[in-house]
């Protein structure tokens, strides 16, 4: 067992953690313990805030180390003394990556174990204030923004890090207090792992310019988190919710709020972090000056695109899937493609979205745009093209199969967000309406 250099009393530290509210009383939770002093304190804190029932424990045996098997046996002691119940998980050999990054991959796999297990409750993992100055030192270095420099977030869904607030000293000093023993995993001094580096000669190069070096670190990471609320409101406010922008708009507003918009949208769009967005933005906002429709490739298959003047980013080609038609009864809902499309009887004081019952020959059918289709729009006198009023309403080009055309007998009697057909309008004589709607459900 390692000696700790900090000897904060042991009680100390659960007040810490009770004071972060992410254990509380009786909410289960399962605690990641690999054996290590961190995760073992982080074990009897659990029991001591959220009380023995509510707690449970995880370990994952990777089976990369002589050792493994003395840690699984090391956790199992642990918990039948803290009364806490033991799930172990052991990772396959063909699990293993050949190549990348093995400490991800662990993590990975103890994660998705932890929130496949949480059953409810939290999965915890024991990181602590040192871990969080080595996190945002390593990630400073390694990409640039200021997301480098917020560091983990105390909660990311189900996973809690309740000791981000206590350092590694403490976790040692609490366990040796409590007479907790622990298990040293000699990997984590193996300089081939850039975070062993960070620790064993960054910080170390760091606390000798200034003691309060890593506390100082820690701290900025938190403050900058408070901040990046506000900066995410001031998001919210520009966006409305919207998932593209007027690019007039967007290259009115003030240089760092515009880059922080475009790696919302981007990121709204991939699912992922798209830092390369914002690094494009001169490009993207030059889109504007192209006539049409244009796009630009910003990496790892995320697009910007510019149509009618707004910004949106899509991911991949677009899509060549065409939904199949489909019957829809009256009244009744039909599924077509991403939307659910319904038919209901509706007042006939209603006009928008409204067609006159007795003008319809049930099914009606639902189908994707072909070209060569027109209809009579309500107002315009004589027909139009589809192809020309979805130019008139400005539907994106990649959207116009997606649609959802509604026909009767052949004749196109309503498309959302384009037209209602007039010889299925709705006038003074109508006497029984029906509402068709289109939401998109998937």
């Amino acid at each position: 067992m390692t000696p700790a250099r900090d000897c904060a009393p042991a009680d100390a530290v659960v007040e810490a953690v009770r004071a972060g509210g992410l254990l509380e009383p009786g909410r289960p939770v399962m605690v990641m313990l690999s054996g290590g002093r961190d995760s073992v304190c982080l074990l009897d804190v659990a029991v001591a805030i959220a009380g023995p029932g509510a707690v449970r424990a995880l370990h994952v045996n990777y089976g990369l180390r002589p050792e493994a098997d003395d840690d699984q046996r090391h956790c199992r002691r642990l918990c039948r003394r803290l009364g806490v119940p033991l799930a172990v998980e052991r990772a396959g050999r063909s699990a293993r990556p050949a190549q990348g990054n093995l400490q991800a991959w662990a993590r990975e796999l103890r994660y998705e174990a932890a929130r496949r297990l949480a059953a409810g409750g939290d999965g915890a993992a024991g990181h602590t204030a040192s871990d969080q100055a080595e996190t945002v030192l390593y990630r400073l270095a390694a990409s640039p923004g200021r997301r480098a420099l917020l560091g983990m977030a105390p909660r990311e869904g189900v996973l809690v890090r309740p000791l981000l607030g206590v350092t590694r000293e403490q976790t040692a000093a609490h366990c040796r207090l409590r007479g907790l023993e622990w298990r040293d995993d000699p990997s984590n001094a193996w300089p081939v792992f850039a975070r062993t580096r960070v620790r064993d000669d960054l910080l170390a190069a760091l606390r000798s310019l200034h003691p309060s070096a890593q506390a100082n670190v820690v701290r900025t990471a938190q403050l900058l988190r408070e901040e990046a609320e506000v900066l995410d409101a001031a998001v919210d406010a520009v966006l409305g919710g919207a998932r593209s922008i007027d690019v007039g708009a967007l290259g009115a507003l003030p240089a760092a709020l515009r880059r922080l918009v475009l790696r919302r949208l981007a990121e709204d769009s991939a699912g992922r972090p798209a830092p390369q967005a914002a690094a494009r933005m001169e490009e993207i906002v030059a889109l504007a000056g192209h006539s049409g429709t244009a796009s630009l490739d910003v990496g790892a298959g995320l697009r910007a695109v510019v149509e009618y003047g707004r910004l949106r980013f899509a991911t991949g080609q677009a899509s060549s899937e065409v939904a199949e038609p489909a019957a829809l009864g009256v009244p009744g809902s039909v599924r077509f493609g991403a939307y659910l499309v319904t038919c209901g009887w509706a007042p006939p004081e209603r006009r928008d979205g409204m067609l006159d019952a007795r003008t319809l020959s049930p099914p009606l059918t639902v189908r994707p745009w072909r070209p060569g289709d027109r209809m009579a729009p309500v107002g315009l006198g004589g027909t139009r093209s589809l192809q020309d009023l979805f130019t008139d309403r400005r539907i994106p080009r990649e959207r116009r199969h997606e649609l959802p055309v509604v026909a009767s007998r052949g004749r196109i009697a309503w498309v959302p967000q384009v037209a209602t057909a007039e010889p299925f309008r709705v006038t003074e004589a109508t006497r029984e309406a029906v509402c068709l709607a289109a939401r998109v459900v998937a």
